[in-house]
Order: C-alpha cells, then sequence, then structure tokens
C-alpha cells in the first residue's frame, strides 16, 4: 500500500485543459459523480517514456462517455496529448496514467444534463498490482458473491466508476480473508472476471479458454494478449465458462493494464500451477509493452 495519500503529493495534474498544482486538482462535494456516479475513466501504463496502446484507452474514454449519455469535450487526438504532457510534466517515464471525465456540480439531481463535463489526468510512479513474489507463485482467489450484471441492467461495456463498486466490496472481503482478489461470475453464474483485470484458463486441451466479454470489458491487455498467445500458435476459445470447469483448469492467469499478464495459484478449493502457457505470456507481454530485461528480471525477483 502507497503510504502517501493521493491528494497530498507534489507534481501537476491536467485539469480541463491546464497544467495546475496537484494539490490544487479539487472537485466541490456536490458534484454530480460524487453521488450519481456519472464518471468514466482510464487505467494506463507507461514503459520507458511511452504509454501502451494510448489511442485505444482515448477512444475508449470517450466510448464510455457516450455510454453514460455525454461527450468529452476533447477529442481523442487532445486527450492522447494531454495524457503525454502529463508524463512528461511529472517526469514519469514508468508509471501508471488516469484519465477521468465526470459530471459536475452545476445541477443537483438524477437529472443533471446541463452540468459541466470535466476531465482531468494525472501520472505517478506505480509498481505492480500484485506483489512480484505472489505473480511469481499464483496470487489466491476467491469467489464473490456479487455479480456482473446483465447487459439490460447497466451499461456494462464502459469503463464507468458505478460499475466498480461490487468490485471494491467483493475485494475487500477477499482481502480480510487472506485472498488477493476475487472471482466474479456474471448473473447466469458462468465465469465472468476479476475485480479489475480478464481471466483465461489452459484447459485439458491445452488450448486457451476466456469467457466471452457479453457483460464486462474486453480489456486492452486482454485483447493484446488474445494476439500473443495466436502468434504462438496457441489457440484461443471465447465462450461461456461455468465454475465447474475449474477442475478441467492447469492454468490460471489474470490481464489488465494494472495487473499485466498475473498467473494464479487458487481459487477457492481449486489449485493451479504456474506454467510455460502462463509463462510465456507474462514474457510476451513484457516485451510488447516495451519492458526492459531488467524491469523483467525485477519483476520476478
Amino acid at each position: 500500500m502507497d503510504p502517501q495519500p493521493f491528494d497530498d503529493r507534489d507534481g501537476l495534474i491536467w485539469f480541463n485543459g491546464t497544467m495546475i498544482p496537484w494539490r490544487d486538482a479539487k472537485l466541490h462535494v456536490l458534484s454530480h459523480a460524487l453521488h450519481y456516479a456519472s464518471s468514466v475513466f482510464e487505467g494506463e501504463r507507461s514503459y520507458n517514456g511511452k504509454i501502451f496502446k494510448l489511442t485505444q484507452h482515448s477512444e475508449r474514454l470517450a466510448f464510455s462517455a457516450g455510454e453514460l449519455g455525454f461527450e468529452l469535450p476533447y477529442s481523442v487526438a487532445e486527450i492522447d496529448a494531454a495524457c503525454i504532457e502529463t508524463c512528461e510534466a511529472n517526469d514519469i517515464v514508468d508509471g501508471y496514467v488516469r484519465p477521468v471525465a465526470w459530471r459536475g456540480s452545476e445541477m443537483m439531481g438524477v437529472s443533471a444534463q446541463a452540468s459541466r463535463i470535466n476531465v482531468a489526468i494525472a501520472a505517478w510512479a506505480w509498481p505492480s498490482y500484485f506483489s512480484p513474489e505472489a505473480r511469481m507463485k499464483g496470487i489466491r482467489l476467491k469467489t464473490s458473491k456479487w455479480r456482473r450484471p446483465s447487459p439490460d441492467t447497466e451499461p456494462v461495456h464502459a469503463k464507468a466508476a458505478g460499475l466498480y463498486m461490487i468490485c471494491t466490496l467483493s475485494k475487500h472481503a477477499a482481502e480480510v480473508e487472506g485472498y488477493d482478489d476475487c472471482l466474479m461470475l456474471d448473473w447466469r453464474g458462468q465465469i465472468a472476471e476479476a475485480t479489475g483485470a480478464n481471466i483465461f484458463m489452459v484447459m485439458g486441451d491445452g488450448k486457451l479458454h476466456t469467457p466471452t466479454p457479453d457483460c464486462f470489458l474486453n480489456g486492452i491487455t486482454r485483447q493484446t494478449v488474445i494476439e500473443l498467445a495466436k502468434a504462438r500458435g496457441i489457440d484461443v476459445i471465447e465462450r461461456a465458462i461455468m465454475p465447474d470447469e475449474l477442475n478441467n483448469a492447469s492454468e490460471v492467469f489474470l490481464t489488465g493494464t494494472a495487473a499485466e499478464v498475473t498467473p494464479v495459484g487458487e481459487i477457492d478449493d481449486h489449485k493451479f500451477t504456474v506454467g510455460d502457457i502462463s509463462r510465456w505470456m507474462m514474457e510476451d507481454y513484457d516485451k510488447a509493452v516495451g519492458k526492459t530485461d531488467a524491469d523483467a528480471q525485477s519483476a520476478a525477483e
């Protein structure tokens, strides 16, 4: 856990088109987003001074805003440029980038169509989401009691703040019991994802299986890993997967901008090995994002 609170740091944050001191990047307590979750965001990683798949992230931010019924006041190209500017202003070479857009405080109530759409971008140095030790031996997951909602109940393909409420609840409950994260099922009882990452499984047929993203994010890292696996000649099957099929899985790993490629050693009573395919995907992803050999060695130690 980072000991320094995020509202009390040195640095600069891009805020509605202007670079301002980190501590001055504030919003009013009556901002619509705080009360009604009218907020969308992105999570991006900078490796060796370059943000991985930046434009895809900016495009998804704009798409998510549209799913919540508002339009970003900046183009995708302008968001790209602002992310780069923010990293440069904070001397971020290897770090995390967080663009966020939200409805402001001009109106208070469920309807807030005249509210200003604000956009901010912060960037900071950030280590692995899971500890290097946990990643190499496989993290521990517990199945959450909360489930990903049906597509007709929420804008499930948006990276929207409100959709992460059950993720926080799930992860907190898991951590209390000594687990690293949660496996989340969907409303049908099918395997969906972890709280902030997609999931892959190596089944008895030697192929890589992953749930069809019909009610959760089709992650940018997920798409990258599918491309990397196919480039290695590994068959990737996207389909509905039930929890009892974990009995047939030999390897499991998570993918996400924060998680990168993280092996799973345990889900409830199921045990898995960190096998060849998991290691290959970790290595291939590190190369794809531009990690140096020293970075990879540090993560393995």
